[in-house]
């Protein structure tokens, strides 16, 4: 009789669990994470307009600083300084975002063109193709019948095998117009100092260290990493850039003067 309560215990505790509605596997893991203050939905990074939002920023940003740098370091009159800065930043973004939307169409183009070749096989050839499926769903652990159907069943889909989505390519309108803005931004920055009547190098040196540091912060915000991190490294490359154009600069001037 000794074990006889613990045993009624027991089964009084698998009758309670058996009449409670106990969550689905993935309803329980959404209340685990919203309880630990995570989110379960993912941000859009499919738009293309991400990379070249921040490789235009950071591009201009490090080019003009650099070039002004060279120039400071050849000494040479503000007004050089402020002309050449202008005349970089325009053929700078324009040469940024003609060049991402190029790049993007002809990205594009590629997929396109892979897709219409797939469709093609997949109508000429059908049994292959779908045996070409099936191999992808029985190296992911498929057992062959299920990858059979499953091939069956997503034959008509050109993404499964060439793993992108034709329907949601990134505009290269939209990576163009975000490059080139960005690129314009970005340069705008180490100019300032000039345009405002204060023609110091060290002065642009001080905000674009603060823009460097700022700028990898933000990315690495966006990208999950640590911010402090992707600032000083975002300082350090940047950092190496002007310093080289500067020394340059320096050595330029000297010789010609």
């Amino acid at each position: 009789m000794s074990g006889e309560p613990g045993r009624h215990f027991c089964e009084q505790g698998v009758l309670q669990v058996k009449d409670q509605e106990m969550p689905k596997p993935s309803e329980a893991t959404g209340t685990a994470a919203l309880r630990a203050g995570w989110s379960h939905g993912h941000r859009d990074v499919s738009g293309g307009w991400l990379r070249p939002t921040v490789f235009g920023a950071v591009d201009g940003l490090v080019t003009n600083a650099s070039l002004i740098a060279g120039l400071g370091g050849a000494t040479v009159s503000p007004h050089t300084v402020v002309l050449t800065g202008v005349a970089a930043l325009v053929a700078g973004a324009f040469s940024m975002g003609t060049g991402e939307y190029v790049s993007v169409t002809n990205q594009n183009e590629l997929v396109h063109a892979e897709v219409a070749l797939e469709r093609r096989m997949l109508a000429q050839f059908p049994a292959a193709e779908e045996e070409e499926l099936a191999g992808y769903f029985r190296a992911y652990g498929a057992d062959p019948d299920t990858a059979a159907r499953m091939a069956t069943a997503v034959s008509q889909d050109t993404r499964e095998e060439l793993g992108v989505d034709p329907n949601e390519l990134p505009s290269p309108i939209l990576a163009g117009l975000a490059s080139l803005l960005a690129f314009s931004l970005g340069a705008l920055v180490p100019l300032l100092p000039y345009l405002v009547g204060l023609p110091v190098l060290t002065a642009t040196l001080a905000i674009t260290a603060v823009a460097l540091i700022t700028g990898g912060m933000i990315v690495g915000r966006l990208t999950g990493r640590s911010v402090v991190r992707s600032g000083l490294r975002q300082l350090a490359l940047g950092g190496l850039a002007i310093g080289v154009t500067f020394a340059v600069g320096s050595l330029i001037g000297s010789g010609v003067s």
